[in-house]
């Protein structure tokens, strides 16, 4: 197996802890011909996401009494839009990754894209580019730490992003308006809005049962926004409204996550 093909290195690694009961580093370096290093930094990953735990020399399957909820999966659509936004990258591009669970599902896949510069308001995301074999150049905005969002937000966030410039940026919605744009529940809308600003291409990432909620906070208009990345649930009539507001709109099929 490639190492570049971290997730599938990293699913074939959950199977065989599920099959075995334990695994070693050194026996999983051997079998996937790749360093210990490399395996170490995947059993990380996998235990941050809440799969299994470390122990010394490897690792064993999670208590089954500490699986609670954030240790469910991705649903498929989700892990369907992030594969289809990574598509849409340039090798060498300059992206702004949001907060947010959906944005969050494309790193495991950035690291097939060489030569990166990633910058995130969220620790999560920064984290989980750490764990990339080809980590990208991490840039962070700094700020006020935001509970609510679990991102940095406030002016000086806003300062250290009008100071570079961006390929693309990739943000989420809580709800896609069809007359107006994307929604959300968070007040703190500023960031979101400099993030659209300093970024040549806007790209929302929203599952399709997002479109047509109602939420009062409207994030970003339409006309600040160039490609809708849904998934294959999208209802014909809500395709063609958003098409006709000028936006690309592609639908992700799970079948090809």
């Amino acid at each position: 197996m490639s190492k570049r093909n971290t997730p599938q290195r990293r699913h074939a690694i959950l199977a065989l802890l599920t099959e075995q009961g334990e695994v070693s580093v050194e026996a999983l370096s051997k079998r996937f011909e790749t360093s210990e290093v490399t395996i170490r930094k995947d059993l990380a990953a996998l235990e941050k996401n809440g799969l299994l735990l470390r122990r010394y020399g490897g690792a064993v399957p999670l208590p089954q009494e500490l699986i609670g909820e954030s240790a469910q999966p991705l649903s498929p659509w989700k892990v369907a839009i992030a594969r289809a936004a990574v598509g849409c990258i340039r090798e060498h591009a300059r992206i702004i990754v949001d907060s947010g669970s959906t944005t969050a599902a494309m790193i495991g896949e950035l690291g097939r894209k060489p030569g990166l510069v990633v910058m995130t308001n969220s620790l999560n995301v920064a984290n989980a580019l750490r764990d990339l074999e080809h980590e990208p150049v991490l840039l962070m905005t700094g700020g006020t730490w935001d509970p609510h969002s679990e991102s940095f937000q406030g002016q000086v966030a806003e300062q250290v992003l009008r100071s570079y410039d961006f390929d693309q940026l990739f943000i989420g919605a809580d709800g896609i308006d069809l007359q107006r744009g994307t929604t959300t529940f968070n007040e703190l809308l500023g960031l979101s809005r400099v993030m659209a600003e300093v970024a040549r291409e806007i790209i929302v990432l929203a599952e399709a049962d997002k479109i047509g909620r109602k939420i009062p906070n409207l994030e970003l208009p339409w006309s600040s926004i160039h490609t809708l990345i849904t998934d294959e649930r999208l209802d014909e009539q809500a395709r063609v409204a958003i098409q006709e507001r000028g936006v690309k709109v592609i639908c992700a099929s799970s079948d090809n996550s």
